[in-house]
């Protein structure tokens, strides 16, 4: 794992593409995919029936796209934080794409570069890291989770943040 990137609220705008790294690698489970089917009520046979999933199109039981996306948060907290603010907040995800499937028990790990930076007064249509209404700071990461092992990643996406003092 890359050190964990810890700066203060003035300093983020310096991390302007900068790369932070990779996180820790985590093995998805079976047990966890099917918690995921439970909370999402997405029960589909390529994700829990590992007999059946074993003659499907992937040779056995696969995450769900929305599974291996729900842990760019653990993983992102490897990744970064921003010491002296009272609040953070996952702002959103832009151009998601799920370019390969995650194999119950295949490992996994993000690498994350910040985007370009722009300083605003008000955020539109922000891409950048800016400064938003309320004293804080809009940060787009650009994040790739990989599959040890495969040459595609599982997901690539752009991960926005709000950081407010």
């Amino acid at each position: 794992m890359t050190a964990k990137t810890v700066v203060l609220f003035d300093e983020v705008a310096e991390l302007a593409g900068k790369d932070l790294g990779y996180s820790e690698r985590r093995e998805i489970t079976q047990d966890q995919v099917n918690l995921f089917a439970d909370a999402t009520d997405d029960h589909q046979w390529i994700h829990t029936d590992p007999e059946e999933a074993a003659d499907g199109p992937f040779g056995g039981p696969i995450a769900h796209g929305f599974l291996t996306l729900s842990l760019l948060i653990p993983m992102w907290s490897e990744h970064f934080d921003v010491s002296d603010v009272k609040t953070k907040v996952s702002y959103g995800v832009d151009k998601v794409r799920f370019t390969s499937p995650v194999k119950v028990g295949a490992r996994i790990r993000m690498t994350v570069t910040i985007a370009e930076v722009a300083e605003v007064a008000e955020v539109s249509e922000v891409t950048e890291v800016s400064e938003v209404k309320g004293n804080g700071l809009h940060l787009v990461a650009d994040a790739t989770i990989e599959i040890e092992g495969e040459e595609r990643p599982a997901v690539v996406a752009r991960f926005l943040n709000r950081f407010y003092k």
